[in-house]
């Protein structure tokens, strides 16, 4: 910055002027007995006022001589810590003022508000999938982290609407809130559908009651961590060979468990050298072979029914968890 150089530049030249007036001025008043040395190095002791012993007695005009040098290097010091401090200030508003630039020109891009442990994980995964998001945090310990990671964000609180502004609601596609209370994830839904009607809104909830008022507020999906943690924990715990399950809730009330599994070929030798669409797996079992590993790790996603199944082979099921262990207790060998 401009005004940083200067600043810089006429602190430097002050302590340069400081200097050499010190030095002059000990070295006529000493005398024979004093050197430049001798005088620059009482200027400087004198500057730091690190309480050193005086190279040679002072007489009254060298007492009076170092106690001006104090003066004007006590106040210079003071001045120079006032500006350092607005220089901070202005840096800060500067980046501030630069990254509200960047984040005028996002369109289509997916806000985060709150950079708890929730708000970290979606961002890091929004980071590998390439796509655009901004994070809302009020924390500077926070925006440190943030700013490390190299993330867009506004340091402000998530449930001004001014700050949601900042951050380009209006032109978002979608919207995650994590913050800590359900009360600030209410009152930040609603303030989002208030200026965003079409964005893709998902709020957590810790407390039960908190659900239906924020799928009022507008809310696309609700998600409570505790719930959706237990229920993970729990599926590991009791089909441990399940790699991935999903509950879906129907708009009847009623829940399905889908899970995707991989199972080994050469644990169903039966299926070596048979076709998809002749192993009968979706007749039987209702499961669907959506993806192939082969041996060197090519992975063939949603394979022709046409396709041969090898001993080598490792294959991706999805269906009703059910479903699955009931195939598994029937085929593998």
């Amino acid at each position: 910055m401009h005004l940083f150089n200067t600043r810089s530049f006429k602190f430097i030249a002050y302590t340069l002027v400081l200097l050499t007036i010190g030095t002059i001025g000990f070295y006529s008043i000493g005398g024979e007995e004093w050197s430049i040395i001798d005088s620059l190095y009482m200027t400087l002791i004198t500057l730091s006022t690190v309480g050193f012993s005086e190279v040679h007695p002072l007489d009254e005009s060298g007492r009076i001589w170092a106690m001006i040098l104090i003066i004007f290097g006590v106040s210079g010091f003071a001045y120079v810590i006032s500006q350092f401090g607005t220089e901070l200030l202005e840096f800060g508003q500067y980046r501030s003022r630069k990254m509200k630039k960047h984040i005028q020109k996002l369109n289509n891009h997916y806000i985060i508000c709150g950079y708890g442990r929730m708000g970290a994980v979606i961002a890091s995964e929004l980071t590998e999938k390439n796509i655009p998001f901004v994070v809302i945090d009020h924390s500077e310990n926070k925006i440190e982290k943030i700013q490390e990671k190299g993330f867009k964000y506004i340091f402000g609180d998530a449930t001004l609407e001014e700050t949601l502004v900042e951050s380009g609601i209006k032109s978002a596609s979608g919207v995650v809130v994590t913050l800590n209370t359900d009360q600030d994830n209410l009152f930040v839904t609603m303030s989002v559908r208030t200026l965003n009607t079409d964005a893709f809104l998902v709020s957590r909830y810790s407390l039960h009651d908190t659900a239906a008022k924020l799928m009022r507020a507008g809310a696309n999906k609700i998600v409570n961590p505790y719930v959706a943690g237990g229920h993970k924990m729990s599926e590991l715990l009791t089909s441990p060979f399940i790699e991935d399950s999903v509950t879906i809730k129907t708009p009847q009330q009623n829940y399905v468990d889908l899970a995707i599994d991989e199972i080994e070929v050469a644990k169903m030798l039966r299926y070596d050298g048979i076709s998809i669409f002749d192993s009968k797996l979706r007749e039987i079992f209702n499961v669907s072979v959506v993806g192939i590993v082969a041996e060197n790790g090519t992975v063939s996603i949603n394979p022709k029914p046409d396709t041969i199944l090898r001993k080598s082979h490792t294959i991706m099921l999805i269906g009703e968890k059910s479903n699955l262990e009931k195939l598994k207790d029937s085929v593998i060998s």
